[in-house]
């Protein structure tokens, strides 16, 4: 978990319940599920295997024990979960050396966060060599701490990642928004009682009163996330 916890501001509570803003990275910040899924399907290929494309839904925003064991369950591919785990991080990491797309909306976004000194996590099920990687384009400076899917026991669907940012920067989960893309990462954010905003990247996810979905962070600002905590009052 990386450093410098800003204390929550005048301008962060001032008029607003929000406390902190709390975003997932692949599919959410940067369009690499698609990155993701076409290394599994290279590195299974390699294997002497074919990926159903209907596995692509068991798989989205999932830790990579999860992922890694259902493929490897599914296709009899003889390699063990540590081999396979090495295989598709170092896969990824030569995609994302080559370009890394940020979402619509994902650089305004941040840089809207950061100029009113929104207190801003970074949670992701990817492990901590990917975000290295991946902050470099994000710009770290946008984030007070970053959570990385192996540095918890338990990483989404748990809520302990959201719990752990929330407490590392000092806010109450249920003042926190968060932002994801996927359902494992929204029932995550939801059993740590946060605010969820979704944005479908692979699998569409259903509104409820506690979870509002957009399809683009084009639609997302400042003042909507404030919004959502006026309307919990």
């Amino acid at each position: 978990m990386t450093s410098t916890v800003p204390a929550l501001g005048t301008r962060t509570a001032e008029g607003s319940a929000l406390q902190a803003v709390l975003l997932d990275m692949d599919g959410t910040l940067v369009d690499t599920e698609g990155f993701w899924w076409d290394v599994e399907v290279e590195v299974f290929a390699a294997l002497g295997h074919t990926l159903d494309e209907t596995w692509r839904h068991v798989v989205v925003g999932g830790p990579m024990t999860r992922s890694a064991g259902f493929l490897i369950e599914a296709t009899g591919a003889d390699i063990t979960l540590a081999e396979l785990t090495t295989l598709l991080n170092d896969g990824f990491e030569d995609r994302i050396g080559h370009a890394l797309p940020l979402m619509p909306g994902a650089a305004r976004l941040l840089a809207e966060l950061y100029e009113y000194e929104i207190p801003t996590a970074l949670v992701s099920a990817s492990h901590r060599r990917i975000i290295d990687r991946v902050l470099a384009a994000l710009g770290p400076q946008h984030f007070a701490l970053t959570v990385a899917g192996d540095e918890v026991s338990r990483t989404k669907p748990y809520p302990d990642p959201y719990l752990l940012a929330a407490a590392g920067l000092g806010a109450d989960p249920a003042r926190c928004a968060v932002i994801e893309d996927t359902a494992t990462g929204v029932q995550a954010a939801e059993a740590a009682g946060c605010r969820v905003v979704a944005v479908p990247s692979v699998a569409p996810i259903a509104p409820t009163d506690r979870r509002t979905v957009v399809t683009s962070l084009e639609e997302v600002d400042l003042a909507f996330l404030r919004g959502l905590m006026t309307e919990m009052r």
